[in-house]
C-alpha cells in the first residue's frame, strides 16, 4: 500500500499548504480519484489520511512546500465564462479607458481598465484610450507617461487614442446650444450664494435671464471679459430634485492655469459632469464603465445627454476597489513621497501599478484578481494576501531557486570537504543547473567546513542532533554556542533540514514589505523591514527585476546591485 500512502501524503499536504490545515473531507474526494480502490477498504483508508493529517499539522509551511517538491500536481483548469452584458452586440461594443492623467495609476484603475478590456474582448469590440484631460490645475504629461506604460505593463491595448481637450471647440459649440434652447445659464453668483441656493432648493436669479443675455455672458467668458471665478455656466435642471447632484450643476468653469497639451489656448473647461457624458457620446461608447461613486450622477448623465439630443450609452456602474492600509489618496501618499518617506510612486509598499511592479507582482495575477471581482457594485476592501496567494502561484512554476540564510550564525562541521556541488535551478522544471561544469564560474556552489545557517535555525538545534544540511549532507551538532560545531553523520531519514550557505556566499539584504498605514490609519514607520543575510555567489549573475525563490524564505525580487544585492520579498 505504498502507492497510497504515497497519493494521500501528496493530497493532504496540498490542502494543508492551501488552507492553513488540512481537511479530512477534502482529501478523501481527491485520494479517490486517483486510487478508486481504495474505496473497498474505507476505514483503513480514512486512518491513513487522519494519520497524515496529524503528522502533517506539526510541520510549519517551509517544511510542506518542501515536502510537496516531491509530487506532481495537476494544474486546476476551470471553465472561465466570459462576461455578459446586457445590450451588447459581436462586434459593435466600445468601451474606454478614461484616466484623467493627475497621478499615477494604481490597483483601482487597473480594475476599470481590465473590465473594460475584457467586456471589448469578450464581444470583438473596440477599445478606446480617453484622456479626461480638461482640468489644467492638475494634470501632467508625466502622467499620461505612467498611464500608457501602467495599461501596456498590464498587458492590455487599445485601438485608438483621444484627448478630451482637442474636442473642446465641439464641446463649446454643444454647450451654446443648450444656452440657446433655456437649458442652461450662465451664473455669475459667488461660491457661497450658489452652495446657499441649492441647500434651499432655490434657483438663483441668474437662472431667470433670456438666453441671450446668457450668451452674451458665455462670449465674454470665453474672450477674457471675465476673471477666473467671476461667472460659470450652470444647467438648468432641477433645483427641487432630492438628488442634489441635479440642482443645477456647474457646466463650465475659467480655468487660466496653462494646460499641460494646449497651453494658453483655452480659459474656459468643461466640468467631468459636461466633459464625461458629452465625450462618451460623440466618441461612440456604447457600454462606458463607471465606479459606484458616480451612482447619483448617472441621473445627470442621462439628463443632460437628451437635453443635447445626443445618444445614451449603456452604463456599467461597479464598486471601487482599494486594498487594506494600502491607500490610494493622492492627498495621502503626495506628503509620504515628498518628504522622501516612501522611495517614490513605484515604492513597493503603494498599490500603484509601478509599485506592484516594483514588489513583483506580475501583470497576470493583478488581472486575475481584479476580474475575479467581476461586474459588480458590493464594496470591497480585500487585504493584499488575495493576490498574493494568485501571484504565489503563478511565480512557483517558473522562479530559479537559490539559498539564501538571514541572520547569518557560523557552523563549523569536521569532516566536511572543501568542494564545489552541483544544483538543480528548479526540483520540478529543467531550468538547468547551477554549479555545472558548463555554466559560468559565478554560479558554482563552494563548500568548506565553515557553514553558515540562520540564527533562527541555530537556536532551535539541541546539543547531540542530527540534522540535514538541504541538498549536502546530515551534521551532528556537537556543541553549541556564539558559534556553532558539528561533524558529519551517516546519510539517512531526518526530518530537520535546515538552508545554508558557504565560501563564496553575497552578503545581501531583503526589505520586506507591510502594511503602510497602521491601526490609527497613520504612516506606519515599520512599513520596510529590512531582513540583512547572505545567499549563494549563482545570485552575482542574476539581473535586476528577475524574481527568484530563495528557499524556506520566500519570493524574492532584485532591486539593486550596487554594494550588496538588494532584494524586495515578493510573497
Amino acid at each position: 500500500m505504498q502507492a497510497l500512502d504515497s497519493i494521500i501524503s501528496k493530497h493532504v499536504l496540498k490542502n494543508a499548504y492551501d488552507y492553513g490545515k488540512a481537511n479530512a473531507a477534502a482529501v478523501v474526494g481527491k485520494v479517490i480519484a486517483e486510487a478508486p480502490d481504495c474505496k473497498k477498504g474505507m476505514k483503513t483508508t480514512m486512518a491513513k489520511i487522519n494519520a497524515e493529517i496529524a503528522r502533517v499539522s506539526k510541520l510549519d509551511k517551509n517544511q510542506i512546500e518542501s515536502e510537496m517538491s516531491r509530487y506532481e500536481y495537476a494544474e486546476k483548469k476551470e471553465e472561465k465564462k466570459g462576461l455578459e452584458i446586457d445590450g451588447a452586440e459581436m462586434g459593435k461594443v466600445v468601451v474606454r479607458y478614461p484616466p484623467e492623467p493627475n497621478g499615477w495609476p494604481h490597483i483601482g484603475h487597473a480594475k476599470a481598465f481590465c473590465l473594460s478590456w475584457a467586456i471589448a474582448t469578450r464581444y470583438k469590440g473596440k477599445i478606446l484610450l480617453r484622456w479626461d484631460d480638461t482640468n489644467p490645475e492638475a494634470e501632467k504629461a508625466e502622467f499620461t507617461d505612467a498611464i500608457r506604460n501602467g495599461i501596456k505593463w498590464l498587458g492590455l491595448h487599445w485601438d485608438k487614442e483621444e484627448y478630451c481637450s482637442d474636442h473642446i471647440p465641439e464641446m463649446y459649440r454643444l454647450c451654446e446650444k443648450l444656452i440657446s434652447q433655456g437649458d442652461a445659464y450662465a451664473c455669475s453668483c459667488s461660491q457661497d450664494e450658489i452652495s446657499k441656493g441649492r441647500e434651499e432648493k432655490k434657483r438663483c436669479v441668474c437662472g431667470s435671464k433670456k438666453s441671450g443675455d446668457g450668451l452674451a455672458m458665455w462670449k465674454k467668458m470665453l474672450d477674457g471679459s471675465v476673471p477666473e471665478g467671476g461667472a460659470t455656466i450652470r444647467l438648468k435642471a432641477d433645483m427641487a430634485s432630492d438628488n442634489t447632484v441635479m440642482r443645477d450643476p456647474t457646466l463650465f468653469r475659467i480655468i487660466t492655469t496653462p494646460h499641460y497639451r494646449q497651453k494658453n489656448k483655452y480659459r474656459v473647461w468643461p466640468t467631468y459632469d459636461f466633459q464625461g457624458a458629452v465625450m462618451d457620446s460623440i466618441l461612440g461608447i456604447t457600454h462606458p464603465i463607471r465606479s459606484k461613486e458616480y451612482e447619483l450622477r448617472n441621473e445627470l448623465y442621462v439628463f443632460l445627454l437628451k437635453k443635447l439630443g445626443l445618444p445614451v450609452p449603456k452604463m456599467i456602474t461597479i464598486a471601487r476597489l482599494a486594498i487594506k492600509n494600502a491607500p490610494i489618496s493622492k492627498r495621502l501618499l503626495r506628503p509620504l513621497v515628498e518628504t522622501g518617506k516612501l522611495w517614490g510612486w513605484d515604492d513597493p509598499r503603494l498599490p500603484t501599478l509601478a509599485g506592484l511592479k516594483r514588489r513583483g507582482i506580475l501583470p497576470e495575477a493583478i488581472r486575475e484578481f481584479v476580474l475575479s471581482f467581476g461586474i459588480s457594485k458590493v464594496e470591497s476592501e480585500p487585504d493584499l494576501e488575495a493576490l498574493l496567494v494568485g501571484n504565489r502561484k503563478l511565480l512557483d512554476p517558473v522562479s530559479p531557486h537559490y539559498f539564501f540564510v538571514p541572520e547569518p550564525v557560523e557552523l563549523k562541521v569536521k569532516g566536511l570537504e572543501k568542494k564545489s556541488i552541483t544544483l538543480k535551478l528548479h526540483p520540478k522544471k529543467d531550468m538547468g543547473t547551477r554549479g555545472s561544469k558548463n555554466s559560468d564560474a559565478m554560479r558554482e556552489l563552494q563548500v568548506s567546513d565553515t557553514i553558515y545557517i540562520a540564527k533562527s535555525d541555530a537556536g532551535a538545534l539541541k546539543q547531540g542532533e542530527i540534522f540535514r544540511l538541504k541538498d549536502l549532507c546530515n551534521v551532528k551538532l556537537v556543541k553549541k554556542g556564539k558559534a556553532l560545531s558539528g561533524e558529519l553523520a551517516p546519510d539517512s531519514q531526518v526530518d530537520k533540514k535546515i538552508q545554508w550557505v558557504s565560501d563564496g556566499k553575497l552578503e545581501c539584504e531583503v526589505l520586506v514589505p507591510k502594511d503602510l498605514l497602521d491601526a490609527k490609519g497613520e504612516f506606519n514607520p515599520k512599513s520596510l523591514e529590512s531582513v540583512k543575510g547572505c545567499c549563494e555567489r549563482s545570485c552575482a549573475s542574476l539581473a535586476v527585476g528577475d524574481i527568484v525563490q530563495f528557499e524556506r524564505f520566500g519570493f524574492c525580487r532584485l532591486d539593486r546591485k550596487e554594494g550588496k544585492l538588494a532584494f524586495i520579498f515578493v510573497c
